[in-house]
């Protein structure tokens, strides 16, 4: 056998160099143009009853295979998305015969590999750490989210990806918090980018993220804390054989591919077979972010329904004590009442359980699939058409298979689904097309609580669309325009309007309340009405994490360009929209005016620039 292998992209950009180490351990290493993006990087994982991270041997090296796969995804930045990648299986070893399999599979865009273990067992095998690394030049800098320590925060409910982002810190800088760092975590060495993540775990395997430390900017890949499990669940890994982990993923290329990159759900399990029919991404109202527990009485609700109605909104989202301030009878009379709208409502539950003390109700019904499949099948003939679903308990395995059992039994009444206080979805908007959205992000809740979030908000929503945001839906509850209850907003009505297409959730909940959205002027609630909840495609025009960002998506035959300004001085951006050259368009951005905004018309020049002036913190959406 020789030495080490390489795996390039199709085309030929990326490669993949596979080698054994001087203990026989397996490695990867990464290049894009030639130019070293991880340096050499370890694999393997330590069982109970297996080593499999030294003295192994290479038995044999499959051909270099091509993958293809199409599929079509309502959640996403772009609704047809098409994968081609090279694909190559390393077979080992150990001394005790014990095999391992890395697949590796190289597209354009990136890297992906995961271990399979092939063979029968009865019994199941344990996974006490996988040694996986990513290793990075130490020129290199990263923009990372520490994790949060299990059973910390508001009533025990973290861990929820609910930490602000560290922006270009030099690599092997360790995590304030000893948890480590979340998924997707971003880094930049020179011309190239890298995005880490990993793909939807079912059952079999815990959510992973990167160690707090990494000595000389080598990242371990790490399992979630002990606390992090179902009550008589498991944290770390175990199956039967044969077994296959998540897909490790690293986007890899220009921060454009970035942006652009779709190999979050390329790599994600393909959909359950399911009726589609009920499977509609749209927009909702919601009271709670404003106006907060005491809004949730039938009288609000009703009046918000209208509100959904007025504006061409899909949905109102009715959120938690529900059933104790409104009660299931008159909660089936707003449904019906909703529906003569053609609004659809949706309900707040409590995953409860003893992994959270909070005290919202309703509590306890999702915790096993007899209660769950009762409550979802009276909520259905209710005429309810989706859940919120709230403080989960970690990324422990067990707990990835409560999302994995909610998911399918949701599915089955057809409900649509939104997780908060909760994991990363790793692509399980693709296997589930129910999951409309996920929070884990530090969202528009935390402006309303303390005026810091609210001033730190401008900078942390331009790091979003280059990780948290990339490849899975978020439910940061974007868009306030008027006032928040005993807070200064610090971004214009500019830069929260262009939120409304910066960022992509299945299901948009705006937080706007209709006093505030009625002071706004006819443009603005005109764009509202229309902005669409399904993309066909994006495109990266400009940007910098931290900084500013601009992107294009399209939907309904038209293009919305929106950018914002994540700093506090003013700026002009030069933009090339050569693909609309010629085009005219409408063009929203803020103003000295009473309203704080203004519309103009623009035409998008010959050689297709543009020049956009931003003020402090604020942001434009322009329609082609």
């Amino acid at each position: 056998m020789e030495k080490e292998y390489t795996l390039e992209s199709p085309d030929k950009s990326i490669a993949v160099r596979f080698s054994l180490a001087a203990d026989q351990g397996a490695t990867y290493a990464i290049t894009r143009n030639g130019a070293p993006v991880l340096q050499d990087s370890k694999l393997g994982v330590r069982m109970e009853d297996a080593d499999l991270t030294r003295g192994l041997a290479l038995e044999s090296v499959s051909k270099v295979e091509s993958v293809k796969d199409d599929y079509e995804i309502l959640t996403a930045k772009r609704r047809k998305n098409s994968y081609r990648a090279n694909k190559r299986t390393f077979h080992l070893k150990n001394a005790q015969g014990q095999q391992m399999d890395v697949i590796f599979q190289v597209s354009d865009d990136g890297v992906a590999f995961r271990y399979f273990f092939p063979g029968q067992s009865g019994e199941k095998k344990k996974i006490n750490q996988e040694f996986t690394s990513f290793k990075f030049p130490e020129s290199a800098k990263g923009w990372l989210q520490p994790m949060s320590d299990a059973k910390t925060g508001w009533e025990s409910t973290n861990p929820s990806y609910e930490e602000y982002y560290l922006k270009g810190i030099p690599v092997g800088t360790p995590s304030p918090i000893k948890a480590g760092w979340v998924f997707p975590a971003l880094f930049q060495n020179g011309e190239n980018w890298a995005l880490i993540t990993e793909s939807a775990p079912d059952g079999s395997y815990c959510g992973s993220r990167l160690a707090q430390n990494a000595p000389g900017g080598e990242y371990q890949l790490a399992f979630p804390q002990e606390a992090e499990k179902m009550p008589n669940g498991v944290v770390n890994p175990e199956s039967e054989l044969p077994w296959y982990t998540p897909w490790r993923i690293i986007a890899v290329g220009s921060l454009k591919t970035i942006a652009e990159s779709t190999l979050g759900t390329d790599l994600a399990k393909p959909a359950i077979n399911l009726d589609q029919s009920f499977i509609k991404p749209g927009k909702s109202a919601w009271s709670w972010a404003l106006l907060k527990d005491d809004s949730t009485v039938y009288d609000v609700q009703k009046r918000f329904i209208d509100y959904a109605a007025r504006m061409n909104w899909a949905y109102t989202l009715i959120d938690a004590d529900w059933d104790k301030k409104i009660g299931y009878a008159k909660v089936k009379e707003l449904a019906d009442y909703a529906k003569a709208k053609n609004v659809g409502l949706l309900l707040w539950y409590n995953s409860a359980g003893a992994w959270n003390t909070a005290p919202y109700t309703p509590r306890d019904k999702m915790l096993i699939h007899e209660s769950r499949m009762q409550e979802f099948a009276r909520l259905r003939d209710m005429g309810i058409k989706g859940v919120k679903i709230d403080f989960f308990g970690g990324d422990g395995q067990s707990v990835m298979q409560y999302y994995n059992d909610i998911l399918k039994d949701a599915a089955e009444n057809k409900l649509l689904v939104n997780f908060h206080g909760c994991t990363l979805p790793r692509g399980w908007q693709r296997t589930y097309p129910n999951l409309m959205t996920m929070e884990s992000i530090k969202g528009f809740e935390f402006i309303t609580f303390e005026q810091q979030n609210a001033d730190e908000e401008a900078a942390h929503a331009t790091v979003i669309p280059f990780a948290r945001n990339v490849f899975d839906p978020m439910d940061f509850t974007p868009v306030n325009l008027d006032q928040i209850p005993r807070i200064t907003r610090k971004t214009t009505k500019g830069f929260e309007l262009a939120l409304s297409v910066l960022f992509v959730s299945g299901i948009q909940h705006y937080v706007e309340i209709p006093q505030g959205m009625a002071k706004q002027p006819a443009y603005v609630q005109g764009f509202l009405k229309e902005v669409p909840a399904v993309w066909e495609d994006s495109k990266f025009i400009d940007g910098y994490p931290g900084k500013q960002v601009v992107m294009a998506r399209q939907a309904n035959g038209k293009w919305y360009v929106a950018g914002i300004n994540g700093e506090n001085t003013a700026k002009s951006m030069v933009l090339d929209l050569s693909f609309l050259k010629g085009k005219k368009g409408s063009f929203i951005t803020d103003s000295n005016e009473a309203s704080g905004m203004q519309q103009k018309a623009v035409e998008i020049a010959a050689n297709g620039k543009t020049t956009v002036d931003l003020k402090p913190n604020g942001g434009f959406v322009m329609v082609f």
